[in-house]
């Protein structure tokens, strides 16, 4: 890859990457940086990498880099996010989107990603099973997991409208 075609990567997908960490991480330090190292990583490896990969590749170094953060930051969690029930929405909503993200934070991180990969980038089952170093099957099976949790977190739409 030359240096135009990895300026090209960056104005092309930074903003795609960013958005994915972020609604991972709900941290928009974390995520710069986690977006910051997978740019670097990528820069590092330019001459191994074409640019028809670099899309790809961009996003399978940032889920790992995320999940190595979300690991080593694992038994930080706040108390008053422990105390939550697991299996009720909160009666103090300000809406819809934040009722959605909150049932989304609930989810294993795992279930978390595949689902955005699929729901708000776009992503193909193949796609997602190649940045998440998954097989399609198992893709498949995160995803209407994550969908049922967030069904019943939800419950119907009347109890959130």
């Amino acid at each position: 890859m030359t240096t135009a075609q990895y300026n090209q990567c960056v104005d092309l997908y930074s903003d795609g990457v960013y958005r994915f960490i972020l609604k991972n991480l709900r941290d928009e330090e974390k995520a710069r940086d986690v977006v910051q190292d997978s740019f670097e990583k990528m820069w590092m490896k330019a001459e191994e990498i074409s640019f028809e990969k670099a899309r790809s590749y961009l996003f399978t170094t940032a889920y790992r880099t995320m999940i190595d953060a979300i690991r080593k930051n694992k038994y930080h969690a706040p108390m008053e996010d422990a105390a939550w029930n697991e299996h009720s929405y909160r009666h103090d909503y300000s809406g819809l989107k934040e009722i959605l993200e909150e049932a989304l934070n609930r989810l294993p991180a795992i279930q978390k990603s595949v689902v955005l990969l699929r729901d708000y980038e776009g992503y193909s089952y193949q796609e997602i099973g190649e940045i998440a170093g998954l097989s399609e099957s198992q893709v498949k099976v995160y995803i209407y997991r994550a969908r049922v949790f967030l069904k019943n977190y939800i419950g119907s739409v009347d109890a959130v409208v």
